[in-house]
């Protein structure tokens, strides 16, 4: 198959992208992106703009894209920066994907994903889920991470201690709010792609523990 993987910088993105190029049923990866990546023989890494993606590029056309785009509040600033971020883009790259005749989207969303929520980022989440489901893909699969376990180019504020504490208690915590490590998830997110199950699908924060 052939993937289209945005995101593929981030912590789960790169992850998915080793998983993908290490896979014998992946031929090819796509992973546009606004810095260089290593080169590899299944990988075409095109450099772009997200707020000015090509519109008529070939390698939008894709057996499935799988979406790691993602930032926090500190990196973006604004909630205007975050929304365009976590929202606009993901839902840029499925409406051109889509027209190009790729069949499956497969997103790394958050467990807390709810376009009524009252918290800004699940909101967002939950928003972007909504507007997906919209756009009418043969095959739509949300992964709903909690917290995510794994190096992080930049440490986020908080993070670090619900981490320590939940590697604790992790045994004794329900499976929905034990840690998810990246890699976990990134394998789901793979699977699901490959898979790409008609219908739309949600990959729960228990089933990523």
């Amino acid at each position: 198959m052939k993937l289209l993987l945005v995101g593929a910088t981030g912590l789960v993105g790169r992850h998915v992208l080793a998983l993908a190029l290490a896979d014998a049923r992946v031929s090819g990866v796509v992973a546009p992106a606004r810095r260089a990546l290593p080169a590899h023989a299944k990988l075409d890494a095109p450099l772009v703009d997200f707020d000015q993606l090509p519109q008529e590029a070939p390698w939008w056309r894709a057996d499935a894209v799988i979406c790691t785009l993602g930032t926090t509040m500190k990196v973006a600033g604004t909630r205007q920066v975050f929304r365009r971020i976590d929202h606009d883009y993901p839902l840029d790259v499925a409406r051109l994907a889509l027209a190009a005749g790729t069949p499956a989207y497969v997103l790394n969303s958050a467990a807390g994903a709810n376009p009524s929520s009252r918290i800004f980022y699940n909101r967002v989440k939950g928003e972007l889920e909504r507007d997906l489901a919209a756009l009418g893909f043969a095959s739509l699969t949300h992964v709903r991470p909690g917290l995510i376990g794994g190096e992080r180019d930049a440490a986020r504020a908080g993070e670090g201690a619900a981490l320590r504490v939940l590697r604790v208690l992790g045994p004794v915590l329900p499976a929905r709010w034990r840690i998810n490590p990246a890699p976990r998830i990134a394998a789901a997110l793979l699977e699901s792609a490959i898979r790409a199950v008609p219908g739309v699908h949600v990959v729960t924060s228990a089933q990523l523990a």
